[in-house]
């Protein structure tokens, strides 16, 4: 698990690198701050029209052989796109192609990468396997961001391209040294058909289809109201980049520096959340709920600072909470379903973040210009946190316990309002 992690610390300090210098790349080619949006799109795209496909390839396919031909496939994208940098070849429709076959790669890879970290450890530590994923995920990006400067500046744009093939290489080295944990992943016996409805049918193992996948996503209820929680929070409450933004330079009347100082602050609580949200042994939706609700609250909070100094120490506890949030919520998500069916499931989870974050951005500075920031804020965290509290309320009928009245004719379900006196 230590190499592992040191591992994806390397690659994602190697992305975070080609992240930071393919926008400005885009800019200079094109001068069009929508061609930047849109090589973003298209980077995408795959994720949200054929995830499904790369989590069925995930289930299908021996795990550490898949993550290591993904990550060299990767690599070679990335070395491929600094070679026609430094030769001056790359053009938009170029570049655009290879941010396509990027994004179609890592419809398998991501799953794949998730997956076997997972099995690096006993089911018990898989919260503390994704917490100090995460916590490795925000100092890679930290890492390659700076980096990413130096880089361009002593080597050219070429050479971030080609220090994340480097970084991608090294991952594939590393992945077939890894040693699963007996039991864990494909090797941990699956008892029970996925479905309820198919128990007597066929075999777990049999049912390897795109469909199967996709049905116990949405027979499972704790799953469609986890991507419900995680929806809401990622249109109205995670775009902090934006919201945060025109808040701190608009209303706030501050410059780029002091949305820089926001901007650090939430990189710092992204780092405390994920090592406190490494702790958790049980995280349930419930959790992720409240947590959430939490963070809308907060935010309703920001929205109304009445300056940076108080925005500064709501910043933290948000980042905090979000983080342990996102922690607790891909546990669930990726111990939930049974060990032949979690590619497919992170599949359709694929598509639907994807789908958020290509619909967010649009939504909320829709609401931006009709509600301003603080409009944007505090509207956004009203609704997280109503939408919340309804979802529990409305559980909380479902699951009533029924009581009994026994009768002349039997016992006979009471009525809701006579459950008490009874």
């Amino acid at each position: 698990m230590r190499w592992w992690s040191l591992a994806n610390f390397v690659s994602n300090a190697g992305t975070w690198m080609q992240l930071t210098v393919q926008n400005l790349l885009v800019l200079k080619i094109t001068g069009s701050a929508a061609a930047t949006g849109l090589s973003i799109s298209v980077q995408a795209a795959p994720a949200l029209l054929v995830s499904l496909l790369g989590g069925a390839a995930v289930d299908r396919w021996h795990r550490k052989l898949t993550a290591t031909v993904s990550q060299v496939l990767l690599g070679t994208v990335a070395f491929a796109t600094a070679a026609l940098v430094a030769l001056g070849r790359l053009d938009l429709p170029e570049l655009l192609a290879l941010a396509a076959v990027t994004g179609l790669i890592a419809t398998v890879d991501a799953p794949a990468c998730a997956l076997l970290g997972n099995d690096l450890v006993r089911t018990e530590d898989v919260p503390s396997a994704i917490g100090v994923g995460s916590l490795v995920h925000s100092a890679g990006r930290l890492a390659g961001t700076a980096l990413a400067g130096v880089a361009v500046a002593f080597f050219g744009t070429a050479a971030a391209y080609a220090a994340n093939g480097v970084s991608f290489l090294f991952v594939a080295s590393v992945i077939p040294f890894l040693r699963p944990v007996a039991g864990s992943g494909r090797q941990a016996e699956c008892r029970a058909p996925a479905i309820p409805e198919q128990r007597g049918n066929r075999a777990p193992a049999q049912d390897m289809t795109v469909r199967e996948g996709l049905a116990f996503f949405m027979r499972r209820p704790r799953l469609v109201a986890l991507a419900g929680i995680t929806g809401l929070s990622a249109i109205f409450g995670r775009n902090y980049g934006l919201t945060l933004a025109v808040l701190v330079t608009g209303p706030l009347a501050g410059g780029a520096g002091a949305f820089g100082t926001v901007s650090t602050v939430l990189a710092v609580g992204g780092i405390l959340g994920a090592v406190l949200g490494a702790r958790l042994r049980r995280p349930s939706v419930r959790l992720v709920g409240t947590l959430a609700a939490a963070g809308g609250l907060l935010q309703v909070v920001a929205g109304l600072s009445p300056s940076l100094a108080v925005l500064l120490v709501l910043v933290l506890p948000m980042a905090v909470v979000e983080t342990i949030s996102d922690t607790a919520g891909t546990t669930v998500l990726q111990t939930d379903p049974p060990a032949h069916l979690r590619g497919r499931v992170l599949g359709v989870w694929g598509t639907i973040s994807t789908a958020w974050g290509l619909g967010g951005p649009p939504a909320l500075g829709l609401l931006m210009e009709l509600a301003g920031a603080r409009g944007a804020l505090v509207g956004g965290g009203l609704v997280i946190a109503g939408a919340t509290a309804a979802g529990f309320a409305l559980r909380g009928r479902r699951t009533a316990p029924t009581v009994l009245l026994r009768t002349e004719a039997g016992e006979v379900p009471a009525r809701p309002e006579l459950s008490t006196a009874a």
